[in-house]
């Protein structure tokens, strides 16, 4: 493998956490808008993609193959808990 390839390769490894981190936030603010005025959009995506990056890394070593479907469901679930500890933790 080249140096490109192997480029090309880490940027599609990351491409699902970076794609959750600058889709989810978005998403979020459209639902709860006023819930999330004092939130910061840069937080979230940076939260989100540090853990969507971890959970990837973390699959691949405990499955030893990049892109199984168990990831890519600990991908969701990790976004899903990173927005709820980002946004909602402590609220009432």
């Amino acid at each position: 493998m080249g140096p490109l390839d192997a480029i090309f390769h880490f940027v599609n490894f990351l491409a699902p956490a970076l794609g959750m981190a600058l889709i989810l936030p978005t998403l979020v603010r459209v639902v709860w808008f006023r819930a999330l005025k004092s939130v910061s959009w840069a937080l979230m995506a940076r939260r989100i993609a540090a853990v969507g990056v971890g959970v990837l890394v973390v699959g691949v070593v405990v499955l030893g193959r990049d892109g199984a479907m168990l990831t890519y469901a600990a991908l969701v679930l990790a976004s899903a808990g990173t927005v709820w500890w980002t946004a909602f933790r402590g609220r009432r």
